[in-house]
């Protein structure tokens, strides 16, 4: 590996988009299995703060061979669990207060909880479990398909089968969303919530990631070039999926990818370690239950909650903007937030000697919840959610983008909605479902609102706006404005592609643009049902 000295600049962000996420990186954990990066000049663990810049010269095609902490921790007991139609691959250690960990993702593992969470044994019973479709756990979608909901459901159902009356439960990232939910479908089954660097789960304005801001422009150049050796490499090597995914995710991260998720560099074997056992899942899962998490706004749900709830934040954790730790805390008013500096988005594994004595705190001082209060946070919980279903943005998020998701958004629409609408993909499918519907007049209303939400110097947001005005003046036979919509596009002068697989379309926006403008658009059905 080819180091260069620390840089202390802020590194420039010449992208108009980052590398896409990925999965795996979010549970990239500093374990003990190696050595972690070193500053070359102190001797001390390195940090994102340290700015130094790591490049593989050369791509790497092997990952090295490292165990499974299932198969070297001592006193681990596994299980697997039926619970209805699928079975749930289950570990426990300790005894006293249950403790059950919700892994992130979606589509991690219970695996990044090792080794640190056998602290956490020395004072409770720790259960560690793979989610349905993850890890080790059946990739059974079942009768209702994978959702956010059915892995509360499948959650509550583990408990029941492991004999527990109330459990504390620990969510980490995606996993603190579906704890939050879990707790309003069944409160008087929680001992207690904690949160740690989790979901939010809010419809609120958090901020910009910062995920690239300590990724050097190097670094990035580097991982795009790795990208397209891979590309080659498996042409010539006939990688499977699984050995393509690992491969591409093991290049960014000792390219500097590390730097997304982590405030220490983590060795060799801990990306290793991260890369083979930490993110696995079912062919469509991931993106299944981000849609059904992502249709759910919790905001104001848990004002009145009694259940003892814990926050746990990373001061460096650049998943969200800066307003995340405050917007949360805001939504648990009674909660107790504890922010741990020095830290990313792995606060157990970076800063443990802290993190288990405040959870052990915690734990060892849950007041028992009477039944008068959950009766009462119940009744909260049911006026809450039916003035979440009533709300606009929850009838168009919630909608499929088939046709008969559009339906249901057309047959509930008022004009009066748009003023609630901010977010671009929010109002483009909007704008879909009034087109499918052959309400033209109100499509373009939509479409004139995201057009003023992107500003001038969109490059996909604006021209698709745009686009789509000239589809549906077209449609309502006003051809000179259609008209003058294409050819705004075509001044844009830009080149880039785009898709709408529902109706079979793609398309580069210059070229198309100057189509239209010749030839009128004629409607095209939503295919999806």
């Amino acid at each position: 590996m080819q180091e260069t000295r620390p840089r202390r600049g802020r590194s420039r962000g010449k992208r108009d988009k980052p590398l896409a996420p990925i999965v795996v990186a979010a549970h990239l954990v500093v374990g003990c299995a190696g050595d972690p990066g070193v500053q070359p000049e102190s001797g001390q663990r390195e940090s994102i703060l340290d700015r130094v810049v790591h490049i593989e010269s050369e791509l790497l095609t092997e990952i090295p061979t490292v165990d499974r902490w299932c198969d070297v921790i001592h006193g681990l007991t596994p299980d697997r669990i039926v619970i209805g139609d699928a079975a749930l691959y289950v570990e426990e250690e300790g005894e006293g207060v249950p403790i059950v960990l919700l892994h992130g993702g979606p589509g991690g593992t219970h695996h990044y909880f090792h080794p640190w969470f056998s602290r956490a044994a020395e004072f409770a019973r720790v259960i560690y479990y793979d989610q349905r479709g993850c890890g080790r756990s059946d990739w059974e979608p079942g009768t209702d398909g994978y959702s956010v909901r059915q892995a509360a459901s499948d959650l509550d159902a583990l408990r029941a089968a492991l004999g527990i009356e109330k459990w504390v439960v620990l969510g980490y990232s995606y996993g603190g969303f579906l704890g939050q939910l879990y707790t309003l479908r069944y409160p008087e089954r929680v001992a207690g919530l904690v949160l740690s660097s989790a979901s939010p789960g809010l419809w609120a304005d958090l901020g910009s990631s910062r995920q690239m801001e300590y990724v050097s422009d190097e670094e990035r150049d580097r991982m795009t070039e790795a990208q397209s050796e891979l590309d080659a490499y498996r042409s010539d090597h006939g990688l499977s999926d699984q050995e393509y995914s690992r491969l591409r995710v093991y290049n960014n991260l000792v390219n500097g990818d590390w730097k997304r998720q982590n405030f220490y560099r983590p060795s060799i074997d801990d990306v290793a370690k991260a890369v083979r056992y930490e993110a696995d899942f079912d062919a469509g899962f991931n993106g299944v239950v981000r849609a059904t998490a992502s249709a759910i706004d919790l905001t104001g749900a848990f004002e009145v909650s009694p259940i003892p709830t814990l926050i746990l934040e990373g001061e460096y954790d650049l998943n969200w903007g800066d307003r995340k730790r405050s917007a949360l805390a805001a939504n648990h008013p009674s909660a107790r937030s504890e922010r741990f500096e020095m830290v990313g988005h792995h606060i157990y594994n970076e800063r443990p000697e802290p993190y288990f004595s405040v959870l052990e705190e915690f734990v060892s001082g849950l007041r028992e919840v009477r039944a008068e209060e959950i009766t009462f946070f119940r009744e909260h919980v049911k006026t809450w959610d039916e003035r979440r279903r009533n709300s606009p943005l929850y009838v168009v998020r919630a909608a499929s983008r088939g046709r008969s998701g559009s339906a249901v958004i057309a047959s509930a629409y008022s004009r009066a909605w748009l003023e609630d609408f901010d977010d671009l993909e929010d109002l483009m499918k909007l704008g879909f479902a009034l087109y499918d519907a052959e309400m033209y007049d109100e499509a373009f209303a939509a479409f004139e609102r995201m057009e003023t939400k992107t500003g001038e110097g969109s490059r996909t947001g604006r021209p698709l706006a745009l686009v789509w005005q000239g589809h549906v003046l077209d449609l309502l036979g006003r051809r000179e404005e259609a008209i003058a919509r294409y050819e705004t596009v075509v001044g844009l002068g830009l080149t880039g592609r785009w898709s709408h697989e529902q109706y079979g379309l793609e398309y580069e926006f210059d070229p198309y643009a100057r189509q239209r403008a010749r030839i009128p658009f004629d409607r095209l059905e939503n295919q999806e049902p």
